[in-house]
């Protein structure tokens, strides 16, 4: 546990979580699941941790079998052992061959270790051991110091049907179906871990309905309540839906490279977050494939590389002009070191000029060790900015500027008739119209920053029209994109009928007035748009911002939307006293550590103004961002349309 007053930072604490495997992973093999797989690589730098510290072989859970003569196992789970985590773990040990085996998990089912131990050893046969590891923190892959992602939570997200008029408008544990119960227990016993491990002694805020049930769950945990009693860091612990602000998911307003960059590259295999960088450009391997599977990829993630980590910090933290002013930095700093022949050059940095700096350490062997993940980072910014989806990211915030100054100006019905002329048809589009997931991109953005909409016949009328052109768009596909597959439930264009399209755009339409509503029942931030006046145009006020720029008020103003969630009746009695008596209630600005839990994902915009309105407004506060995903726009949509979606149960 931390020492008063001093909180380990986020990429200690993540390491934290591996020592007990790397102490038993000598002449081992590790199996990991894929949230597991996650983490390691943010917090460690992947498998190589593993086995430099002796591991025979690192694999994928669902691996088949353990290579000949391996004897031990030990298996990491990023959740308990169950469901097909416990299929897969006993598949190995019922191959025969292990005779000993350890076990990292999330909090055990029933029994306890004891219990879980003897499986183990009933899955191997009589004569094995078995132990499982104590759990400390959490699998957490750190970004940066202050962004920490939960892999094992990524599916999570707020349910979007908003509260029933009449009825009570935050919903308790007992409304959610069961998976999405069992989601709320599994991040209050992560949150409760890493707290532990920081040495916390938090309060709990919520914004949001889902959120007052997460914050409610994790204050009364009878073992957070333990913790805190002898903890000895104050801090505050906000959550807040993400579904309250869907324009801070799917817009395009940050000027970030690192958003860039993980919007436009593929995604790494078996990853959420991280993606591939191609690195043929450092060989003399000349090849059309783009994608070119001969050469192992390369990725953002670079723990065990101080230059590297420091540059990826400027490219989430900076605006991308500053940004590839540090990447020249970098890269000229590394061949001076190496002594090789660069010629420093002023002005503007082009992706033409890095890629120039690039290649003076393509033929020598050493530099290219020695600086391999500062490269990685630097030809991710080359290939962005070189990538033909730039440019329409551009078209994207001109368009959603525009959009802004029209709701302002017009009813919903007339902005959505302003719409239908870009819905293309795949033989209509060229390479800069909107294609079928933009425009759903475009739509959630609008949803999601007008609010509350005026029902009546001729918003229904607009949004038929919208529906018809949609149907005819994504039926003319020649190829379905996999989002597409899932929202049409057809995984082929040939079995896609006329009628499966428009009962996804009805479905797609009644999700879009759900997004709408979400923050009806909210008094303070009931809305994130700025209609402008005459001499200001209409801008979009992030919720996470008015919620941060509360929190920091120099005046301390009582929000009804940041409510405290009691962990006792010391609590209950003072916020009830507090009615009557001059009590101060608490305050989310009253403890020296802010955390921010967005539930449902995070934008690398958001993280970035979250640290900087807190270090002027409240410099002597420490913020942290914890979240279940990273989101880009696209990502977004895909959580939002391709996931399936527990409701609310109407009957409680």
């Amino acid at each position: 546990m931390a020492a008063p007053g001093a909180v380990p930072a986020l990429p200690r604490v993540s390491r934290q979580a591996w020592e007990p495997v790397l102490a038993r992973a000598r002449r081992a093999v590790v199996f990991l699941d894929a949230a597991a797989a996650e983490a390691l690589h943010w917090a460690a730098g992947g498998a190589g941790e593993l086995l430099a510290a002796g591991a025979l072989a690192v694999r994928p859970l669902l691996a088949d079998h353990v290579p000949a003569g391996a004897e031990r196992a030990v298996f990491v789970l990023s959740g308990p052992l169950r469901g097909g985590a416990a299929a897969a773990v006993r598949a190995v040990l019922g191959a025969g061959g292990v005779r000993s085996c350890a076990l990292l998990c999330g909090e055990p089912e029933g029994g306890g270790h004891g219990e879980t131990e003897e499986t183990l050893r009933r899955w191997m046969g009589e004569s094995g051991r078995a132990e499982v590891l104590p759990r400390g923190p959490p699998l957490l892959a750190p970004l940066s110091a202050e962004l920490g992602l939960l892999p094992a939570l990524a599916g999570l997200v707020p349910p979007p049907g908003c509260p029933r008029p009449g009825g009570p408008a935050e919903p308790g544990l007992g409304a959610l179906p069961a998976a999405l119960r069992d989601a709320v227990r599994g991040v209050v016993a992560e949150l409760d871990a890493l707290f532990g491990a920081m040495g916390l002694r938090e309060e709990c805020f919520a914004v949001g309905p889902f959120s007052r049930v997460l914050a409610a769950e994790l204050a009364a945990f009878t073992p957070a309540r333990n913790r805190r009693r002898a903890a000895a860091n104050r801090a505050s612990v906000v959550f807040v839906d993400r579904t309250l602000d869907l324009a801070g998911a799917v817009g395009h307003h940050g000027d970030s490279l690192a958003e860039k960059i993980l919007a436009v590259l593929p995604k790494l295999p078996g990853h959420k977050t991280d993606v591939m960088v191609n690195m043929v450009e450092l060989t003399a391997l000349q090849t059309p494939d783009d994608a070119c599977s001969i050469i192992a990829p390369g990725c953002l993630a670079q723990p065990n590389s101080p230059a590297a980590k420091a540059l990826w910090e400027s490219f989430m933290n900076l605006k991308q002009k500053e940004a590839v002013m540090e990447a020249r930095r970098h890269l000229v700093e590394a061949a001076s070191r190496e002594n090789l022949p660069i010629k420093m050059s002023m002005g503007r940095v082009t992706p033409e000029q890095l890629s120039s700096y690039v290649q003076l350490f393509k033929n020598n062997f050493k530099a290219l060790e020695n600086h391999c993940g500062l490269l990685q980072l630097v030809l991710a910014a080359v290939q962005t900015l070189k990538h033909p989806q730039i440019s329409k990211w551009d078209n994207f915030l001109a368009f959603e500027r525009l959009l802004l100054q029209t709701i302002g100006e017009s009813e919903m019905p007339s902005v959505l008739n302003q719409l239908l002329p870009m819905i293309k048809s795949y033989s209509e589009r060229t390479k800069d119209d909107y294609t079928c997931e933009d425009f759903l991109i475009l739509l959630v953005y609008m949803y999601s920053v007008v609010g509350e909409i005026k029902n009546g016949e001729e918003l229904d009328k607009a949004e038929e029209e919208v529906k018809k052109a949609l149907v005819k768009a994504i039926c003319d596909e020649p190829e379905l994109s996999p989002l597409l597959q899932k929202i049409t439930g057809c995984n082929s264009a040939l079995n896609l009928t006329s009628q499966k399209a428009t009962d996804a755009a009805d479905n797609i339409f009644k999700l879009l007035r759900d997004i709408a509503r979400a923050r009806m029942h909210m008094k303070q931030f009931n809305s994130v748009h700025n209609p402008g006046s005459n001499t200001n145009q209409a801008s979009y006020k992030p919720l996470l911002k008015q919620v941060v720029e509360e929190i920091c008020s120099a005046d301390r103003p009582d929000c009804d939307d940041i409510e405290h969630m009691s962990s006792g009746l010391t609590d209950l009695l003072k916020t009830g006293f507090s009615m009557f008596m001059k009590v101060n209630r608490p305050h989310p600005g009253d403890h020296p550590l802010l955390i921010i839990f967005m539930v449902g994902g995070v934008t690398v915009s958001e993280v970035k103004m979250v640290k900087d309105l807190v270090a002027t407004r409240k410099p002597s506060t420490q913020v942290i961002v914890l979240s279940s995903a990273l989101l880009t726009p696209q990502g977004a949509i895909e959580q939002l349309f391709a996931a399936d979606h527990p409701q609310l149960d109407p009957d409680i």
